[in-house]
């Protein structure tokens, strides 16, 4: 062993400095790259490149409570400014957490900055998602979902189903001294709309099967993009797959039983999706019928989860006046009697105590655009071709816009178009999420029956993470007590 080590000595030292100088000589071909783009963009705002390659990116992710900004952020923008550079994500980039720039490029989508997420997005997501679609396939596919949405809001069938799901969920947990809270709200948000888009019961064997490729599927979405055997993202990517092959075979199966005479009495949105009238093609429908789902099993559940958890750390009245809304309308219903949309019109706070959570939590805390072109904004310009980030999470918690911006105040939502003009949690302009409605009545339902019949407190060391995506450590276990005994 000492002869072989001694033998091998001098190699790894010529190694090592081969290795130093080769970092040395990229770093300062870096340098002087960055220092010929600094000169032939003088305008260009304040910032660091950070390391060679991958930039700053590790310390942009880096995970941090979502009702904070994070250090990496107070460090920059207490250095540079509210608009700076950075290298993430493999690109030179511009972060913004400047409301009137973030404004600016939401409401200049598809003519001065396009969608430009990283390729390992395109390839766990599919390129029909509309997440990443642009131009006309995303304005097609949207028209479809909001269609999906308007319809959902307008069906008393789903409103029933949304009710009777909730009250089915929350007798469940009766006998039950603890939840984790999330995963059981993935579980229920996923159930409601298998129901209405492929018209299964989350029960049978194949909603078995989708809701435990979810898991896989998300598991590698908040994960390094390392495309390997065995890493969280390899199998995402073949969860999609799957995913994807469950849904044409669903197709198969109705266009065979098309073929040999029978009849599809399916009033589920897969066979609106499979009438023709949008022109779509296989893969859109598998986009648009995951992405329904995708965004079901995530947004719906963390909001709701961010809405539980700040509740049970705000001062009482705040669960007080929440209670007292939901029981007026429960007082004005017979016993038993499903909620409508004449109850959710009155359910005000709860509107207040959702978007209250969508700022103080930060679901979606940045996005990826691209400038189209070089633009100018003020005093500045962004060169053709950068990145630009965003940072809607800087705007919530701006103190200059939100007084006490970490206090959970429902309240400040009593004039809600000015709220408005300083709050975009999920996006805005032309690509404005389009499930947000359709979230918000989900929420309204679900919590007028848990805050009348629960008490609930979390673990000391449960809070709300940004991975960028929030995150709770253990799904967000809860200690739950029953109010009264079922009716």
């Amino acid at each position: 062993m000492e002869v072989i080590g001694t033998n091998l000595s001098p190699m790894i030292i010529i190694l090592v400095l081969a290795l130093s100088f080769a970092i040395s000589i990229i770093f300062h071909l870096l340098l002087k790259f960055l220092f010929v783009i600094s000169k032939q963009n003088p305008n260009l705002p304040p910032g660091s490149m950070g390391l060679p390659f991958v930039g700053e990116t590790l310390s942009f992710l880096h995970p941090h409570h979502s009702n904070s900004i994070g250090s990496f952020l107070q460090h920059h923008f207490s250095r540079y400014g509210k608009i700076f550079k950075s290298h993430l994500f493999g690109r030179p980039a511009i972060v913004s957490c400047d409301r009137e720039l973030n404004n600016f490029v939401l409401q200049n989508d598809d003519k001065f900055f396009k969608v430009s997420y990283p390729k390992a997005m395109h390839d766990i997501l599919g390129k029909n998602s509309l997440i990443i679609a642009a131009g006309d396939t995303h304005r097609k596919l949207r028209s479809v979902i909001v269609s999906f949405i308007s319809g959902c809001k307008t069906r008393p069938i789903f409103l029933h189903s949304l009710h009777n799901l909730s009250v089915s969920l929350i007798d469940s947990w009766r006998s039950r001294t603890q939840v984790s809270f999330v995963k059981e709200m993935k579980m229920f948000a996923l159930s409601l709309m298998l129901k209405e888009v492929f018209g299964i019961d989350a029960k049978e064997s194949i909603g078995s099967k989708i809701f435990e490729e979810f898991e896989t599927y998300m598991i590698g979405f908040v994960s390094l993009p390392l495309n390997l055997p065995g890493t969280p993202y390899f199998k995402a990517v073949k969860a999609r797959g799957r995913l994807s092959t469950i849904v044409k075979e669903m197709m198969r199966e109705r266009r065979k039983r098309e073929l040999l005479g029978g009849n599809n009495n399916n009033e589920d949105f897969l066979q609106v999706l499979m009438s023709n009238n949008w022109k779509l093609s296989d893969e859109e429908i598998v986009s648009v019928a995951l992405d329904i789902l995708l965004g079901s099993y995530e947004t719906t559940a963390t909001l709701l989860g961010l809405i539980v958890y700040f509740l049970v750390h705000s001062p009482p009245k705040i669960l007080a006046k929440l209670k007292e809304e939901h029981q007026a309308i429960r007082n004005g219903k017979g016993n038993g009697e499903c909620l409508d949309l004449e109850d959710y019109k009155q359910m005000e706070f709860t509107y207040n105590v959702t978007y209250e959570a969508m700022r103080c939590g930060n679901v979606v805390k940045f996005l990826h655009r691209e400038a189209i072109t070089d633009v100018k904004f003020k005093d500045i310009v962004i060169p053709s071709g950068w990145k630009v980030h965003p940072v809607f999470s800087a705007i919530h918690l701006d103190p200059t816009l939100h007084p006490n911006p970490q206090q959970f105040n429902p309240w400040r939502w009593n004039d809600d178009k000015e709220m408005n003009k300083k709050v975009t949690p999920f996006g805005g302009g032309p690509r404005l999420c389009p499930g947000i409605e359709l979230a918000k009545l989900e929420i309204a339902f679900f919590l007028h029956h848990f805050v009348l019949n629960y008490r609930w407190k979390t673990r000391d060391d449960e809070c709300p993470l940004a991975y960028p995506y929030v995150k709770f450590k253990r799904d967000l276990m809860l200690e739950i007590e029953p109010l009264q005994l079922p009716k």
